[in-house]
């Protein structure tokens, strides 16, 4: 693949997956809260464009298992997915191919997820119909991104180069989160979620870019003498790489908490009668300067030291606005609620920064030590620990929840405290990483 060069290509390079990212907010926290109305309080007297038709259109029982096997599915479909994609063999290369492949379905599912098929109510067809688009979403998403993110490792020569199209991603990442929680949050007042989800769309077109910019020569030709591997070699690989291993463990542990919140954070906002907008805008618009922290923190500490403190600050912050969500509307309890999302702000932007950096550069360690380019399974494998995390905390802990809350149940309140939990678990994890990710990232100076 012909490498990037100059700076600006690399920025631009890393904002090409934010459309798709946008996409995914507004599934898992937004169009998949709307077909439950529970969970949202009295919001729905002063908000009645958080639902499709402000009814129930899913039985919760069985719209949490689909919820759950799509995130499973979403986790295990990465493996074959990256295989193919990593073997691919076209006259256009391996990777323009597969995202072409991804995206028109992508697309097509997020429209078709908009669609009620049964307004009258909960009735088996809505569910199973909105289950199994569900699962045909994140496939497609899965191989978009999974491609995505294998030429993460291919494009640029460097760790530096690698670390830069991580960062501008999570910064990024974090202008489709203001996006998605703010600007979102205020267009529900005056549209139905279905309308902004169309609104929204458009974004995707930034996948364009990569078919732009990724030039690969024909895999066809090479097909006879080029260094591949197979599925089951790929896997063992991948799974042979203790560190990575270890590192899955904790960012299972990590998503779990921050999926969860994440996905309950309208439920949540709206319960405790709480300006989402305010606070969320609070813990997002400081992060490209929070992130200039993290930064310099792993310069001159490393990795290691970095993502603990910003798991330990986001766990803080969670555990905050648990705190907050019992108490009476005030502007004390404004106050301590803006707090919170500012400590958040020095955590949230890094968090998806590590979904980038660090197997980007094991894979890109394997590959100069064996020669084979291996760089989706790596992204794969994460993203199996990653949906089984998801699954749990959106699937099964939030549905509970969300149920929970129906009859004046304060129950959505502990979501909080969960996904703080969660994250807190990662952090104390930290300590069993191996030196050489824990000094990923540190000066040679130091």
């Amino acid at each position: 693949m012909k490498k990037l060069t100059k700076r600006w290509q690399m920025v631009i390079y890393a904002i090409s997956g934010m459309g798709i990212n946008m996409m995914n907010l507004m599934m898992g926290s937004y169009l998949c809260s709307a077909l439950l109305i529970g969970g949202f309080g009295d919001s729905l007297e002063v908000l009645p464009y958080q639902t499709y038709v402000q009814k129930d259109l899913v039985i919760a029982a069985l719209w949490s298992v689909f919820a759950f096997a799509a995130k499973v599915l979403d986790g295990i479909i990465d493996i074959p997915l990256a295989s193919m994609t990593d073997n691919l063999r076209t006259r256009w290369g391996r990777r323009r191919p597969a995202l072409v492949m991804g995206l028109i379905p992508l697309v097509l599912s997020y429209l078709l997820f908009l669609v009620v098929p049964d307004p009258s109510g909960v009735t088996l067809l809505n569910t199973i119909y909105y289950g199994v688009v569900l699962c045909v979403f994140y496939t497609c998403y899965t191989l978009v991104m999974v491609t995505y993110y294998a030429t993460f490792t291919e494009i640029v020569e460097t760790e530096r180069e690698r670390a830069l199209i991580s960062n501008v991603k999570s910064v990024c990442d974090i202008l489709y989160f203001i996006l998605g929680y703010v600007v979102v949050r205020m267009l529900l007042n005056g549209f139905n979620v279905r309308i902004v989800a169309l609104m929204t769309l458009p974004l995707a077109l930034t996948m364009l870019i990569p078919l732009f910019m990724v030039r690969e020569k024909s895999t066809k030709e090479q097909a006879a003498g080029a260094k591949s591997v197979n599925l089951v070699k790929s896997i063992r690989f991948t799974m042979k790489n203790r560190p990575f291993v270890l590192w899955m463990i904790i960012y299972a542990c990590m998503t779990f908490g921050v999926q969860l919140f994440l996905g309950g954070i309208n439920e949540y906002f709206a319960f405790a009668d709480m300006n989402m907008m305010l606070i969320m805008g609070s813990t997002f618009a400081p992060v490209p300067f929070t992130l200039i922290l993290y930064n310099h923190i792993c310069k001159t500490r490393g990795f290691g030291v970095g993502f603990k403190y910003i798991l330990l600050v986001f766990s803080l912050g969670m555990f905050v606005l648990f705190s907050i969500g019992f108490m009476e509307p005030s502007t004390l309890r404004t106050i301590i609620s803006l707090v919170g999302g500012i400590g958040c702000s020095f955590a949230v932007g890094a968090l998806f920064a590590v979904a980038y950096s660090v197997p980007a550069q094991l894979a890109a360690e394997e590959a100069a030590k064996t020669g084979i380019s291996n760089s989706a399974m790596y992204f794969a494998v994460q993203g199996l620990f990653s949906g089984v995390a998801t699954g749990l905390a959106t699937g099964v802990v939030l549905t509970a929840l969300k149920k929970g809350s129906e009859g004046g149940s304060n129950a959505i309140l502990y979501m909080t405290l969960i996904s703080g939990v969660g994250t807190l678990v990662a952090a104390l994890l930290m300590s069993v990483l191996p030196k050489s990710i824990q000094n990923m990232g540190k000066s040679a100076k130091d």
